[in-house]
């Protein structure tokens, strides 16, 4: 037995760093199971009011931690985290419907994107050129998301897959736009992500009121199972996650973080294939392990770039409450 840390043999991970590391992993499989989640609990017609829910039971819970950071807000504090709230809104509409559109699989893996379009986007921005290999690493993915959708075959994409790509670029956009709003640059994470998520409840409500039925009588419409996967939608990769990525960005190093949180889409395609039986032929299962492999390598080889001082809710590497930089997930 060795008589400190320092006698372990190289690379291998103390017993402290493990358990540091296990609850942002899982944050990561929480994450993966909710595109999942969506299908249990929202249909086409359900899909916003189920999202007036799954905000509306965590508003209440984040409110009474962040009151506090709340009442030191200033007027362009409350302004700018209520314009990113806007968008971040319009993420989560596209990504909910496009997950009730699509597999569960595909919408994991597609969302995953926005790791590779960040870095495009931010180069595009500060006119350099991002490095080839990374380059390299996009087209692998644009690749793997060819033969995912089309199944290997020349099918156009389906509405849900589509649905899923436009808000993987909407949360880039939502990323780079997070590093450069000077008004909530130095704003508390707490607080700032109650804003936006209080704005986008606001508009889910508003959007309520003239599609699909009430959420009221959502509610009432569901059993136990539907509830338990709303509540988990709310709890787990909400709150949960929130929490978990504020302590381990003061507990672990940012990198092992976004390793960690980088096997998101991983698990959405487990939980996909193996709980909600999604099938896939040869071609879509190898544009799958494309987009995988694409995103990882684009993740290790990104332009560096300085980190935005708050992270948007539900974001992750490069995410609706969450990681280090994009939307958490549906």
């Amino acid at each position: 037995m060795p008589a400190s840390l320092s006698d372990l043999p190289e690379g291998l991970p103390s017993s402290s760093s493990v358990l540091r590391d296990l609850p942002v992993l899982l944050v990561a499989v929480v994450w993966g199971s909710s595109f999942l989640a969506v299908q249990r609990v929202a249909e086409p017609g359900t899909v916003v009011a189920m999202l007036v829910l799954r905000f509306g039971l965590v508003l209440p819970l984040l409110g009474v931690v962040a009151w506090r950071a709340l009442r030191r807000l200033s007027r362009a504090e409350w302004l700018g985290g209520a314009a990113l709230g806007l968008v971040l809104s319009g993420i989560f509409l596209l990504e909910t419907y496009g997950a009730v559109h699509t597999s569960a699989t595909n919408a994991g893996l597609i969302i995953s994107l926005a790791m590779v379009l960040t870095p495009l986007g931010e180069s595009a921005l500060g006119r350099t050129a991002p490095p080839k290999a990374f380059l390299a690493a996009a087209g692998l993915a644009v690749l793997g998301v060819a033969l995912l959708t089309g199944d290997g075959g020349l099918r156009p994409p389906a509405l849900g897959d589509l649905l899923v790509l436009a808000a993987a670029l909407v949360r880039s956009a939502y990323v780079l736009a997070m590093a450069r709003a000077r008004a909530v640059r130095d704003t508390d994470m707490l607080a700032v992500t109650w804003v936006q998520l209080a704005v986008a409840t606001g508009v889910f409500s508003v959007v309520a009121l003239s599609v699909g039925p009430a959420p009221w009588t959502v509610a009432r419409s569901y059993g136990a199972g539907q509830w338990a996967w709303l509540l988990h939608l709310s709890l787990f990769c909400t709150l949960f996650a929130f929490f978990v990525q504020m302590w381990a960005v003061r507990a672990t190093s940012p990198s092992r973080v976004s390793l960690l949180l980088g096997t998101e889409p991983l698990w959405a395609a487990v939980f996909g294939i193996t709980l909600a039986g999604n099938r896939m032929g040869p071609l879509a299962l190898l544009g799958g392990a494309l987009v995988l492999v694409a995103t990882e390598w684009g993740r290790r080889t990104a332009p560096a770039s300085a980190p935005p001082r708050n992270e948007g809710p539900g974001t992750s590497e490069t995410d609706p409450v969450g990681s280090s930089a994009e939307p958490a997930e549906v």
